[in-house]
C-alpha cells in the first residue's frame, strides 16, 4: 500500500487522539468511585437488614411486654377481688383459708411476672440503643454512597467533555486519509489497540520491540510512500528523522 509520507505522519495525530479516547473510556470504566459505590451500596443493604432485624426483635419484645403487663393486671385484679371478698366477711372459714392460699400464690405469681417484665424491659432498652446505633450506621453509609456518586458524576462529566473534544478532533482528521490507509489503520487498531506508531530509534512505538537488522534494512530500502507495518504487532510504522534509519 502506498501513501504520501506527510499523510502517514498525520496518522500519529490520529493515533494520539485515539489513545486519549481509549484512556478516557478505560478511566470511565475503572473509576475508583464505581467500586466504592458498589461496596457502599452493599454496606447500606447490610446495615438496613440489620436495622430491620433489630426493629423486628424490638417489635416482638413490645408485644411480649404488653402481654406480660396484661397478665400482671389480671393477677392484680384477681388479688384485689379476693381481698375484697375477705374483707366482706361473707365467707366461711374453709373459703377464707382457700382464698388466703390463693392470695399467696397470686403474690408469688405477680413477683415472678414483674421480674420477667423487668428483664424484658431491659432487653427492650438495649434493643432501642442498638436500633439507634444501627440507624446512625445506615445514615452514615448512605451519606458515603451519596458522596461517592457525586464524585463519580463529576468525574463522568469531565471525561465526557474530554471524549467529546477528542471525537471532534477525530472527525476533523479523518478526511485527510485515503480510504485504504484508513481502513488498514482501523482494522489494526480494532484488533491490536494501536493502529499506528512512530518508528523511533529502530523500535516500534506500539509494541516497544526493537526491529532486527534485516527488518531495518528492508525498511530503509522501501520507498518513502510505502506503508510499513510492524511484523510483531501489525501497527503502521510511521517513519521520521527519529526512526534512526
Amino acid at each position: 500500500m502506498k501513501a504520501e509520507p506527510a499523510v502517514q505522519r498525520q496518522l500519529l495525530e490520529l493515533a494520539k487522539v485515539d489513545a486519549e479516547l481509549s484512556r478516557t473510556a478505560h478511566r470511565r470504566r475503572t473509576l475508583p468511585e464505581l467500586a466504592e459505590i458498589d461496596a457502599g451500596e452493599k454496606t447500606v443493604r447490610e446495615r438496613r437488614d440489620a436495622l430491620v432485624s433489630v426493629e423486628t426483635a424490638a417489635s416482638d419484645l413490645d408485644r411480649e411486654i404488653a402481654r406480660q403487663e396484661k397478665e400482671i393486671e389480671s393477677v392484680r385484679a384477681r388479688e384485689e377481688r379476693d381481698r375484697k371478698l375477705l374483707a366482706s366477711g361473707s365467707v366461711n372459714s374453709k373459703q377464707m383459708t382457700d382464698i388466703e392460699h390463693e392470695l399467696q400464690s397470686l403474690e408469688r405469681r405477680q413477683r415472678a411476672l414483674e421480674d420477667d417484665l423487668l428483664e424484658l424491659m431491659e432487653q427492650r432498652e438495649a434493643l432501642g440503643l442498638d436500633a439507634q446505633r444501627t440507624g446512625a450506621e445506615v445514615d452514615k453509609a448512605e451519606a458515603e454512597v451519596a458522596a461517592a456518586i457525586a464524585r463519580r458524576d463529576e468525574a463522568f462529566k469531565d471525561l465526557d467533555t474530554t471524549r467529546a473534544r477528542r471525537d471532534e478532533d477525530r472527525v476533523k482528521l479523518l478526511p485527510r486519509f485515503p480510504e485504504p490507509l484508513l481502513k488498514l489503520y482501523e482494522r489494526v487498531r480494532e484488533h491490536k489497540g494501536i493502529g499506528a506508531a512512530l518508528l523511533r530509534a529502530r523500535r516500534c512505538g506500539a509494541c516497544q520491540l526493537e526491529l532486527d537488522r534485516n527488518t531495518v534494512n528492508e525498511i530503509k530500502a522501501a520507498p518513502e510512500d510505502e506503508v510499513i507495518q510492524c511484523e510483531n504487532c501489525g501497527a503502521i510504522l510511521v517513519r521520521t528523522l527519529e526512526s534512526g534509519l
